[in-house]
């Protein structure tokens, strides 16, 4: 039997299926708010001992804060639940300066996907060789900086990427590589996010050859140290199965390395996609619990194998982030029509395209008034030009909410600003750290002069 004979592991997780409105007291629930949330009179919440509506009104809306006790306790519990591991924050979830010194001074390195990350990390003075550069077409310009800069890693993810870094890398010396693979395993919470599969961009397939392939070629290089293996099952996964099968078919990959090349690998990545709960009640994956099961199946599977244990990478981003987030929005409108209610606000799917592209469902609340009517079922909708442009279908929301009201939206810290877009040059909002009772801006608003000095032509 051969690694492609093995039956494929599945999450059948697929794209969340309409669900009914949750009721007045699940709305109410607190467990998908970062830690530190309270709440406060007249109905607002304070987070990281800041009053919501506090920094609605100081930095305006939309406007999203980061709870940085949240983020580190969050890369904290990481280091826990993987010792003798590299835990790398993945910075496409989201990145900003301050995100960056934060994980490198709890001891994580990073994970980029282009020159831009990964200048912004190292000028931030995050350690160059705690970096993995990934991407499954790094441009020249990516290829220079990550050698440039001297980043620990890089992730070889086609055949044809093999010659471009070799002939990259300065004479005399040479750059670590890992080896992006396909390990034919289906898991995540979307087919658009599921990227352990045979029909999708990246990596190389070990079922026909590819990874093998490149692998002999790799070692033919001098300017090129293959020191392991890489794969990337996909996002919001929240079963352990998956990685445990991925687990057991690259170590087998990593025998045969040993039994045809006579090289042992050191290392083994696998990745993230630790998925999070965005309402009360949803499934989220227990980091620890995966944690204890892929330390063990690791060592079985190599021992089974003949081969020393290599050292653990995971690469968490929305984990560390998601939670620790939270979006304010103002709403602008109120429009009842036959067959729904539409509470329109200032923002929508240029901060957070997620709705629309996997159909993420949200948990907007009410802030900053206590109301005592009754809940009605709205959808929360943004103030672009685009039917698609919701932020949450059938939730509920206090029968009275009207313009000028303020909602806050939980789990807002993953995949929102860093997918954001200059639709309708609306701007980007601005992004507010929050911790011991004091709030200060990282990231400010994107303005109408950003949008006036970029557009050099007439």
């Amino acid at each position: 039997m051969t690694l492609a004979d093995l039956p494929a592991a599945r999450d059948h997780a697929a794209a969340p299926a309409p669900a009914a409105p949750l009721d007045a007291d699940a709305a109410d629930d607190l467990t998908v708010w970062p830690h530190s949330t309270t709440r406060l009179p007249h109905g607002d919440l304070s987070v990281g001992g800041v009053a919501l509506t506090e920094i609605a009104d100081r930095f305006g809306t939309p406007a999203y804060l980061l709870d940085e006790a949240d983020v580190r306790d969050r890369c904290r519990t990481y280091q826990h639940a993987f010792p003798n591991a590299d835990v790398l924050y993945a910075a496409k979830a989201f990145l900003c300066r301050a995100m960056a010194h934060w994980v490198a001074e709890e001891g994580l390195g990073l994970d980029v996907c282009s020159a831009g990350e990964l200048e912004l990390a190292v000028t931030t003075g995050f350690p160059a060789d705690r970096i993995v550069l990934h991407g499954n077409a790094k441009s020249p310009q990516d290829l220079h900086a990550a050698l440039r800069l001297g980043v620990g890693r890089i992730v070889i993810d086609s055949a044809s990427e093999i010659a471009r870094l070799a002939a990259a890398v300065p004479h005399g010396s040479r750059q670590k590589v890992l080896v992006r693979v396909v390990p034919g395993i289906a898991a995540g919470g979307h087919s658009k996010i599921r990227t352990g599969t045979e029909d999708q961009k990246f990596g190389l397939s070990i079922t026909d050859g590819s990874a093998q392939h490149a692998i002999a070629r790799i070692l033919d290089q001098p300017g090129l140290e293959l020191v392991g293996l890489h794969c990337h099952l996909g996002s919001q996964i929240t079963t352990d199965k998956p990685y445990l099968c991925a687990v057991r078919r690259l170590v087998g990959l990593m025998a045969r390395i040993k039994e045809h090349h006579g090289i042992t690998l050191p290392e083994l990545d696998l990745g993230g996609g630790h998925g999070i709960a965005y309402r009360p009640g949803e499934d989220a994956l227990d980091i620890t619990t995966l944690a204890r099961k892929v330390r063990t199946e690791l060592a079985e599977s190599c021992a089974a194998a003949g081969l020393p244990v290599p050292r653990l990478i995971v690469e968490p981003g929305r984990a560390i982030a998601g939670p620790a987030g939270v979006a304010l929005y103002r709403v602008l409108s109120v429009k009842r029509t036959s067959e729904r209610t539409f509470v329109a606000v200032d923002g929508g799917m240029s901060d957070n395209p997620r709705p629309a592209l996997y159909g993420v469902r949200y948990l907007p609340r009410l802030i900053g008034r206590r109301s005592t009517a009754a809940p009605a079922t709205v959808t929360v909708v943004g103030r672009h030009c685009e039917a698609g442009d919701v932020l949450a279908t059938d939730i509920q929301l206090p029968g009275d909410t009207h313009p000028g009201d303020l909602l806050a939206v939980p789990v807002a810290g993953a995949y929102h600003l860093s997918m954001a877009s200059g639709y309708n040059l609306v701007g980007r909002p601005p992004v507010v750290a929050v911790e011991g009772g004091h709030a200060r801006l990282l990231v400010r608003r994107e303005s109408l002069e950003d949008f006036r000095s970029r557009d050099v032509g007439l």
